[in-house]
């Protein structure tokens, strides 16, 4: 009745050996560490920059505990701050001859103390949030108005190039703020046009205004139209700065969207306010231009000749000089979307999708230029790469452009990225910034651990008191919820917050109440004189379907939380939910694995070791002390 089978013992083995592994690295902190990431979209982190750094440590006779690549950085961890300091000179003057171009970003980074083996198996410790940590808080404003003004520039050029392939004449095309003139030469063509415009741009609202003697139409963007432009420019922007970030190896970034036109940007460990401005401010611009491959080209990349007029010379990725010419074709403005894919020979391709303003302008290059190369670069402070620079092998139109040539599946997924949010859709300034210092995060974790440490240590005291021995069974039931929980958030990566520390020591009270349920039901049981033995059975049974029902309506609660909050709430919403399902294992799964371990055995059971059991007087005639040890 209370035993359980070998393979249930097994699996609360297996939880608990787990929760072990996985909450350990949490207990070990953190150490100094250099870290080393790419300063430009074209450089990239790999295994040889890692064998480059170990090298520049070994001659400036400094030992590192480890280096390794860590996603998009290199990390050289150290057993002490003068170490770190000294390390992070020499990399940086080994890979920054030079200082005022810098190609990789030489930053002191805290990374975890735990042991390699560990890492191995994946068990790494939560990140802990800002407030925790320490670093900079910034919220930015997205300029809406430059984002619907860049939208009427793009539909002018639009409507121009329509109507010219409609061979439709007109008086004149111009944006007028956020709308879009277009002045008519007659009464027939003007119904033409508009019938024409608002079929192909439903975008667009037009109306007819008399301008004086003359017609012209006025388009502007309807409502929710204007509501995704803005949407679209907000969503860029977010995307964009994960992508810049994220290249430069900033560790659990925060980037949220904050109401309808602003960004919650936070970033965790870093001090330095400046350096964080340039991270995120960095502005990044798209330029197709046509390669100069003649022969004064030729000799000024061979060293023998000056660079021709009107050319310039770039760095192509490898470090190949290009000499390019100075007008510029197409810009980042004109690419609505770059994707990866392969070309007709199955070789790694680059497909773009032009607007159509940019689509008649390649198909007038490509169809004049057949056979020489055009190079796409990227501007990032004012310093152009060129990212690739393929031969244009016939004409291309439709708006539809292939990138094919000497690149890997890596290298095309790469450029599609670059080519993809390279920029910003629109202007962002930022309105508020906090610096959060290191101590500050300190005294936050000292003081949330002590919150949940004194209120385990409140919760499993009353527990054993009231209930002896089923509470001792409880508070170990407890001590291994608050592990699983800790476990999966750290199998998980959660970043751990003031507000997640605050539902950690939430979820210590609500999960003692379905042992209190079970205890009060077994108590109840023996009141009723059942025997000890079908009193646990019993308690455990009955009390199940009140614990679920609880914690159903409470996890419904959470995930509204977690759907619908944001920032801090979506924390304490993740630790909230996870806690309520640890519970669920650990109180009821857990807890009477130990009571059957050392009950069930027992045929004869004449008590057990649950508190006082008090039994109505009617039945009794006094009150007497139930079955206890």
């Amino acid at each position: 009745m209370n035993r359980f089978p070998w393979w249930k013992y097994l699996i609360l083995a297996i939880a608990v050996v787990v929760g072990l592994l996985y909450t350990l690295p949490n207990f070990y902190g953190e150490a100094p560490a250099v870290q080393v990431s790419s300063a430009k979209a074209t450089v990239k982190v790999d295994a040889a920059l890692v064998d480059r750094v170990r090298q520049v440590l070994a001659d400036a006779r400094l030992q590192p505990d480890f280096v390794q690549q860590e996603g998009t950085s290199v990390r050289a961890r150290f057993a002490d701050t003068d170490a770190q300091l000294l390390a992070r000179d020499a990399i940086a003057r080994a890979l920054n001859p030079d200082a005022a171009d810098p190609t990789y970003i030489v930053a002191l980074n805290l990374v975890s103390r735990s042991p390699q083996w560990l890492a191995s198996i994946r068990a790494l410790p939560m990140y802990l949030g800002l407030d925790l940590r320490g670093g900079v808080h910034f919220l930015m404003q997205v300029d809406m108005k430059s984002a619907l003004t860049k939208k009427a520039e793009s539909l002018t050029g639009d409507i121009r190039s329509l109507l010219r392939d409609k061979n439709l004449r007109h008086a004149g095309i111009a944006r007028v703020g956020n709308s879009v003139e277009v002045r008519l030469r007659d009464a027939e063509s003007g119904a033409r046009i508009r019938e024409l415009l608002t079929d192909q741009l439903p975008d667009l609202e037009w109306k007819a205004v008399a301008d004086g003697a003359d017609q012209k139409l006025v388009g502007t963007l309807k409502p929710p139209a204007e509501r995704k432009v803005q949407e679209q420019a907000l969503t860029q922007n977010i995307n964009t700065l994960h992508n810049r970030i994220n290249e430069l190896g900033v560790a659990e970034p925060v980037i949220q969207q904050q109401g309808l036109d602003r960004v919650v940007v936070q970033l965790p460990g870093v001090q330095d306010v400046a350096k964080a401005k340039d991270i995120i401010g960095r502005t990044a611009t798209l330029e197709v231009r046509l390669v100069d491959d003649g022969t004064e080209a030729q000799a000024a990349l061979a060293g023998s000749g000056p660079v021709p007029f009107g050319t310039e010379r770039y760095a192509e990725r490898g470090g190949v000089g290009v000499i390019v010419k100075r007008q510029v074709l197409l810009t980042g403005e004109n690419i609505t979307d770059a994707q990866p894919g392969f070309d007709d020979n199955q070789q790694p391709a680059v497909h773009l999708t032009l607007d159509a303003r940019g689509a008649r302008i390649f198909r007038d290059v490509t169809r004049e230029n057949v056979g020489k190369r055009m190079a796409i670069l990227l501007f990032e402070k004012g310093r152009g790469e060129v990212v690739t620079a393929p031969v244009i092998r016939t004409e291309i139109g439709g708006g539809r452009v292939q990138i094919s040539g000497a690149m890997t599946a890596v290298e095309a997924a790469d450029t599609a990225l670059l080519l993809r949010a390279g920029s910003l859709a629109a202007p962002m300034e930022i309105i508020e910034e906090r610096l959060i210092g290191p101590s500050l995060g300190a005294e936050n974790i000292a003081k949330g651990f002590d919150s949940v440490l004194w209120g385990f240590l409140a919760v499993a005291a009353f527990m054993c008191a009231y209930y002896l021995l089923f509470g001792v069974f409880s508070s170990l039931a407890l001590g291994v919820n608050l592990l699983l929980l800790v476990a999966v958030l750290s199998m998980l990566q959660a970043t751990l917050s003031l507000p997640g520390m605050a539902a950690i020591a939430l979820v210590l009270g609500m999960a003692i109440d379905s042992n209190v349920l079970i205890n009060e039901r077994v108590r109840e049981e023996l009141r009723n004189g059942t025997s000890p033995q079908m009193a646990i059975h019993l308690g455990y049974e009955r009390a199940w379907g009140t614990i679920l029902d609880s914690n159903v309506t409470t996890l419904i609660a959470g995930v509204a939380l977690l759907a619908f909050g944001s920032g801090p709430v979506r924390g304490f919403a993740v630790v909230h939910c996870l806690g309520i399902l640890t519970s669920m294992f650990s109180a009821v799964f857990f807890s009477r694995g130990l009571v059957n371990l050392w009950y069930g055995r027992r045929k004869r059971l004449q008590k057990v070791s649950i508190g006082q059991v008090w039994k109505p007087a009617a039945e009794a005639g006094t009150a007497v002390s139930g079955p206890k040890a």
